[in-house]
């Protein structure tokens, strides 16, 4: 009641009247800036007052500063929907925002405070937001949903794990792979709502009989296995146990993306750019399965450029340029603009994993990717910052 309460008495700043406004805003912002620095803090030209390694920093940031920023905007869009339950809004959606800002900035001076100081600020962002979550869901009735407050605890205990393994070992190889690995279930679950749903909606509209397979056992037998593959890569990513497991699960989500009738929206880059986004998620189990199966054949910064980079990057770019578009009453349509952005994210990826293939040109060929990376959400800012900050 306080929260309907608040949404339709809000006569604030735009940017606190729906979820997907500051924390779209704040990952855009967030995504240039740090990926900006890194290739100096890369080289050793930059030294950052963190606790953190230069990779454990770059690694951390990108995936709980960038990543979680994009999962709060599109929960806090997509549960209203799922619940119908008004949107969080007001001073409550301002202090999440700023519990993730000030996160971002505990961790950068971590090694100033003290990395437990750190650890409790920046891990209290997804404990608050997981239980902010779990309420909307609970209060909604929405008991079939309760599975995202179960991702969302394992990712809160896995950035905690984070903390501990680098002030432990120097080093969170274990924590960061379990942060990508559950974001990238993360896509694979909802990716397998809404690429279908977008697809079949677009396909509708003009006039096409066929859709989308609608989901049935197939779908969950491959996130079961895509979950098996992902947790043997965690814990042991050169075993060759874990490469069968990882290219049968790039093989089930290939099948899975084939049964939604993707090549029927090239004429809808808002749309195929989702398919294209899920294909690299598919892509990106191959790659990470044939290092752990030849490691001489595939860098294993190959596979989890794909999946961070292409699956990760390319798909909250997708969702984050439709929702702005969709819930700020634009048309659903990408603007020459939109699509270099997108264009832009896939020359990021391709420099960055030659950057994997071929180490002696590596430094080059790390700014050409952080260089595509930041245009492309140079872009995303210019085009799609005012939506976010202002109502039409």
């Amino acid at each position: 009641m306080h929260t309907a309460q608040t949404f339709r008495t809000f006569t604030g700043m735009a940017l606190l009247s729906r979820g997907f406004r500051p924390f779209f805003l704040g990952a855009g912002v967030f995504a240039l800036t740090a990926i900006a620095i890194w290739p100096a803090v890369f080289s050793g030209t930059l030294q950052l007052p963190t606790a953190f390694s230069a990779i454990d920093w770059h690694a951390h940031e990108m995936l709980f500063g960038y990543g979680s920023a994009v999962i709060a905007g599109f929960l806090l869009t997509a549960i209203p929907n799922w619940t119908g339950r008004l949107p969080v809004a007001g001073a409550a959606l301002g202090g999440l925002a700023l519990l993730w800002l000030l996160g971002r900035c505990a961790v950068l001076v971590s090694g100033s405070i003290g990395w437990a100081v750190a650890a409790a600020i920046d891990v209290a962002f997804l404990v608050v937001f997981t239980a902010v979550v779990a309420r909307e869901i609970v209060a909604g009735r929405n008991t079939r949903n309760l599975k995202v407050v179960a991702v969302l605890m394992l990712l809160a205990l896995v950035n905690l794990g984070f903390h501990l393994e680098a002030h432990v070992t120097g080093t969170a190889e274990y924590a960061a792979r379990a942060a990508l690995a559950l974001i990238v279930f993360l896509i694979l679950l909802f990716g397998g709502r809404v690429v279908p749903s977008f697809t079949g909606n677009w396909l509708a509209k003009r006039g096409e009989a066929r859709r989308p397979a609608p989901a049935d056992r197939w779908d969950t037998a491959a996130l079961v296995l895509s979950a098996l593959g992902l947790a043997a890569w965690v814990a042991a990513p050169d075993m060759a146990g874990t490469g069968v497991l990882l290219v049968a699960g790039s093989g089930a989500n290939l099948l899975r993306l084939a049964r939604w009738r993707g090549w029927r929206t090239f004429p809808d880059p808002l749309v195929l750019v989702l398919h294209a986004a899920f294909l690299l998620v598919a892509i990106g189990f191959l790659c990470a399965g044939t290092h752990s199966l030849a490691p001489e054949r595939m860098p294993a910064a190959a596979g989890i450029h794909v999946f961070a980079i292409g699956g990760v990057g390319g798909m909250t770019l997708a969702m984050m340029t439709r929702a702005t578009l969709g819930h700020g009453g634009r048309a659903l349509t990408a603007s020459r603009g939109t699509q270099a952005v997108y264009l832009l994210v896939a020359v990021a990826l391709a420099t960055r994993i030659g950057m994997a293939l071929w180490p002696e040109w590596g430094l080059a060929l790390m700014w050409a990717a952080a260089a595509a990376w930041g245009a492309a959400f140079a872009g995303f800012l210019i085009i799609y910052g005012p939506m976010l900050a202002t109502n039409r």
